[in-house]
């Protein structure tokens, strides 16, 4: 978290990934996840107006589940994979397309094994000890709709499920984000992305 002034107040910009991901003011993206991987990914996310912002390809090859978060132009801006025996199904996220250690950013985890809503803790890789979470989700698979917290409680980003005709008929997920003022865009998708994966064998 960093803070700036503007006239006459000090702004508060979530910054994780990177600062050239935050605007002054509110975002609405759509993200869609394909139900065969194409060219632009198996995640695809869009502004308002129908511009790519971002998109994520999965390495199939890969001992781990990994994937990598891209920018419009093709990109890569972090790799995430999950880590492999983990009871709380974290995921790891580093810069760029490296898997190393000093890469980290942060990580995700079910914040227990059991769990009745969804609940993800959110770790920076400064946080080694994990005594508390710098950020949370919190909310409701089924619904498809969470809220993402940031280490003050306050709400930084919002999502929830999109019903469009392709959607219905495709039975493809659409969900609609809304991402606050000086909020790290590119980390909001990949945790919308993290949290679609730790629970999609919820729908299995």
């Amino acid at each position: 978290m960093e803070t700036s002034k503007g006239e006459g107040e000090i702004i508060n910009i979530t910054n994780v990934i990177s600062r050239d991901f935050c605007v002054q003011e509110d975002v609405h993206l759509t993200i869609v996840r394909k139900l065969i991987a194409c060219k632009d990914g198996n995640f695809v996310a869009t502004d308002e107006n129908g511009n790519i912002m971002f998109k994520v390809i999965e390495k199939i090859l890969s001992f781990h589940d990994r994937h990598v978060l891209l920018d419009a132009g093709g990109n890569p801006i972090v790799t995430f994979k999950k880590k492999k025996l983990s009871a709380h199904k974290r995921w790891q996220v580093f810069r760029g397309d490296s898997s190393d250690s000093a890469d980290l950013l942060f990580s995700a985890k079910k914040s227990s094994i059991v769990q009745f809503k969804t609940e993800l803790d959110v770790f920076l890789s400064g946080n080694e000890e994990e005594n508390s979470w710098d950020f949370k989700v919190v909310g409701s698979w089924l619904e498809r709709s969470c809220v993402i917290y940031g280490k003050d409680s306050t709400p930084i980003a919002k999502m929830h499920k999109k019903h469009t005709l392709g959607s219905i008929v495709l039975g493809k997920d659409t969900f609609d984000v809304h991402v606050y003022p000086q909020v790290d865009n590119a980390f909001i998708v990949a945790l919308v992305v993290i949290l679609y994966e730790i629970n999609k064998d919820k729908d299995d």
